[in-house]
C-alpha cells in the first residue's frame, strides 16, 4: 500500500511506499527536505504533520521536546505514513545536475593529521562529473551492506577528487581499517564503493547575512569545503569560524584556519579548547565552543549559523542560539552521529 504526501507551502506531492520513510520517499521523488544523519539521532529533518496518521518510531520522543511532539512535529527520516499526509516543511532547491548515485572510488592518498584523524583523498570516476554542494557528505557502502558517512572537506573539482577527514572510532569496522596496520590497513589504490551526495548542509547563496561557522572536531571538514568554495567564488560575506576541541591537537588544521584569517579580509577565526592540560601551554579561549559564540555575539538575530560536529554541541547551540535571537530558518546543521560515523 502507498500513501500520498503533500508538502506545504509548496503543495508538491510525492508517494510513499509501504514501510518507506517520508524523507526517503521525498528524496526518491527529487524533493529535498532538510536532513542530516538520516538515522533519527539529530533534529535536522524535524517537520510538522498537519493532517494524517503515521508511525513516528521511538526516536522523536528522545530528540524532540514534549511541546514539539504535542504540536505535531516529528522526524521525517523516521516517520512512516499509515495514511495520506499533509506536512509542513521547507523544501531545499537543488541544482538539477546534482543527483544521488552509487560509484566506485579509489584511495589516492592517506595522511595522518592527528593521532585520531586521517585525511583520505578519493578519486571518483573522472569521466562523469560528480556534482555536489560544498558541505555535503558521501557514504561508504561496506561489503556487508552497512554504511559509514563522511563529509567532503573540499568543494567540487573538475578532476572529481574528494577529501575526507576520518576520526578513529576504536573497534569500528571501517575506521579500524583506515587506521590499521599490516594486512588490515587501508591501502593507496584500494577501491571502495560510495554513494552520494547527501545532506542539506551547504551555504545558502540567497542571503548576505554575516555567517557564524561552528565546528567541533572533524565537524571542521564540511566547513572547510564551504570556506574554500567561498574563496574560489570571491564571496565577500563576513564570516567567523569558531572551532572547538578538547585539546589543541584536536584542531588538526589550525594553521589552515589561521591562514584564512590572515589572508581573507572578512574572515575571523576563534579556536576554543575545553580540556587543555598544562603541558599543552594553551593560552587561547577555553570552555564550550558555542558559548564562546554567545560571549562574542550575544544577539544573533542578524546572522546565519552553520554548525557541524557532535550532536550534543549542535543541539546545545540550536537551543541557546534561538534563545539569543537567531531565526530558526537561519540555523543549518550537520550532526556527526555515532551510528552514522562510528567506524
Amino acid at each position: 500500500m502507498s500513501f500520498k504526501v503533500t508538502v506545504q507551502p509548496s503543495n508538491h506531492e510525492f508517494t510513499v511506499q509501504d514501510g518507506q520513510t517520508v524523507l526517503d520517499a521525498a528524496l526518491e521523488a527529487g524533493i529535498v527536505l532538510p536532513y542530516s544523519c538520516r538515522n533519527g539521532a539529530c533534529s535536522t529533518c524535524k517537520g510538522k504533520v498537519v493532517a494524517g496518521s503515521y508511525d513516528a518510531g521511538a526516536c522523536p520522543e528522545q530528540i524532540l521536546s514534549p511541546e514539539d511532539l504535542a504540536q505535531g512535529y516529528t522526524l521525517f527520516c523516521q516517520a512512516r505514513p499509515t495514511s495520506d499526509l499533509l506536512i509542513e516543511a521547507h523544501e531545499i532547491r537543488m541544482a538539477s545536475d546534482i543527483q544521488i548515485r552509487k560509484m566506485p572510488s579509489r584511495v589516492m592518498e592517506i595522511e595522518q593529521a592527528a593521532s585520531d584523524v586521517m585525511v583520505v583523498k578519493l578519486q571518483l570516476p573522472a569521466a562523469d562529473p560528480f556534482r555536489f554542494y560544498a558541505g555535503q557528505y558521501i557514504e561508504f557502502i561496506l561489503k556487508d551492506g552497512r554504511r559509514r558517512s563522511y563529509s567532503m572537506a573540499t568543494p567540487p573539482t573538475e578532476n572529481n577528487l574528494v577529501e575526507l577527514h576520518i576520526r578513529h572510532m576504536p573497534g569500528g569496522v571501517f575506521t579500524d581499517h583506515v587506521f590499521g596496520t599490516g594486512a588490515t590497513q587501508m591501502k593507496v589504490r584500494e577501491i571502495l564503493r560510495v554513494e552520494g551526495p547527501f545532506g542539506s548542509f551547504f551555504l545558502r547563496d540567497d542571503s548576505d547575512k554575516p555567517i557564524v561557522f561552528l565546528a567541533s572536531g572533524t565537524g571542521f571538514a564540511p566547513i572547510k569545503a564551504i570556506v574554500e568554495r567561498m574563496i574560489a567564488n570571491g564571496d565577500q560575506r563576513r564570516a567567523v569560524l569558531y572551532w572547538g576541541g578538547r585539546r589543541p591537537a584536536d584542531l588538526y588544521m589550525h594553521d589552515k584556519a589561521v591562514e584564512w584569517a590572515s589572508t581573507l579580509p572578512n574572515f575571523t577565526y576563534v579556536p576554543v579548547v575545553s580540556d587543555a592540560l598544562a603541558e599543552d601551554a594553551w593560552t587561547g579561549r577555553t570552555g564550550y565552543v558555542h558559548l564562546a559564540v554567545l560571549h562574542d555575539i550575544p544577539d544573533l538575530s542578524q546572522y546565519q549559523v552553520y554548525a557541524c560536529g557532535a550532536p550534543v554541541m549542535v543541539d546545545n547551540a540550536r537551543r541557546d542560539f534561538l534563545q539569543s535571537g537567531l531565526p530558526e530558518d537561519d540555523f543549518f546543521a550537520d550532526a556527526f552521529t555515532t551510528e552514522a560515523h562510528a567506524a
